[in-house]
């Protein structure tokens, strides 16, 4: 049962105090068949911003380099490319389709209706020559489809009928980038079908620490973007110093001889949420796939997460789309 935690900062605050940030286990063996939630592969390779002549090559690296968690989505415009990278990837590492998770998501244009979004998700499994994905995500809870009437249940409740039950083209459900008072609201209307993953904006400049213990109460599992805040190109972050050329990063980094980029890796592993970095070039694809050898201790995970104490957002449109996104989280200012 949900609990819905109207005062979520307080009480999920004092659960986030309670709990100790999560060791990196080593991987082990997971059982045959497809993968599920307990068994997702926590650390993914993020298709955002792929762009260019080598996506397909650079997607099939990932999977012969060992990544068995590909993030995609329609928005992205690269679906056809990643899903020849991830033909090609499954056969040069002997592979099948059960062996990875593919995660895509509904874009704003096809909210509503059933037929919308079942339209939507064929497209996307066309797009990517699957013929289902392991998690469909609401990429964010904002229709830009010409009927003002359509909001987030109404797709909801449409993205339920592409569940095993009935139409079998998803395995689970997710939501992205959704507000405390949005998920509660979700909760509520849909008890019986639950989001099972929250994907969202999280990184040492944004820890959203008391939200990321609601979802450990509320059962739903968390995967952070951005992993490495504001080195998105699609990010303008203004004065921030780059995350991955904070000091406090790159003394770690040297300290415990990993990369910079593992170390902000390392950091959202420990807290228990899946991260999915992007890289596009060969020597970064493999390094941040080596992040299990980088070994932070409790107090360096502490040293991280005081880089949190003024909170950065770089993802949030919601003065360019004139909707108010974020409520009640930490940075919810819109660009």
């Amino acid at each position: 049962m949900h609990s819905l935690l109207p005062i979520f900062p307080l009480a999920a605050l004092a659960l986030a105090q309670q709990q100790p940030q999560v060791p990196i286990a080593p991987d082990t063996p997971r059982p045959a068949g497809p993968l599920t939630l307990d068994t997702i592969p926590r650390l993914g390779y993020g298709t955002w911003n792929l762009k260019g002549d080598n996506v397909s090559d650079a997607v099939s690296l990932a999977i012969q380099t060992g990544y068995r968690h590909i993030d995609c989505a329609a928005i992205y415009r690269n679906e056809k490319e990643v899903g020849r990278g991830i033909a090609d990837g499954l056969a040069k590492a002997g592979l099948q389709r059960e062996d990875i998770w593919v995660t895509s998501k509904l874009w704003n244009d096809h909210h509503g209706a059933a037929s919308n979004v079942e339209a939507a998700i064929r497209q996307t499994l066309s797009d990517l020559d699957l013929t289902y994905l392991d998690l469909y995500h609401m990429h964010w809870p904002v229709s830009s489809t010409p009927d003002p009437e359509i909001e987030y249940l109404d797709t909801w409740d449409a993205m339920t009928t592409l569940l095993p039950a009935q139409q079998n083209l998803t395995r689970h459900l997710g939501i992205s980038n959704f507000s405390p008072a949005q998920v509660a609201r979700l909760l509520a209307h849909s008890p019986t079908n639950t989001p099972s993953v929250h994907q969202m904006e999280l990184h040492p400049y944004l820890p959203q620490t008391a939200w990321l213990a609601f979802h450990r109460l509320n059962n739903i599992h968390v995967t952070a973007y951005s992993p490495f805040a504001g080195t998105n190109p699609t990010y303008s972050p203004g004065a921030t110093v780059p995350l991955l050329s904070n000091p406090v990063i790159t003394k770690l980094a040297e300290k415990r001889d990993c990369t910079p980029a593992q170390v902000a890796l390392a950091w959202g592993l420990a807290r228990g949420t899946s991260v999915i970095p992007k890289a596009q070039h060969a020597e970064y694809i493999e390094s941040n796939f080596e992040v299990e050898g980088c070994e932070l201790k409790e107090k360096d995970l502490k040293a991280v997460d005081g880089l949190g104490a003024e909170p950065k957002r770089f993802n949030d449109p919601s003065k360019s789309w004139g909707v108010g996104l974020y409520k009640g989280l930490e940075d919810a200012g819109g660009k």
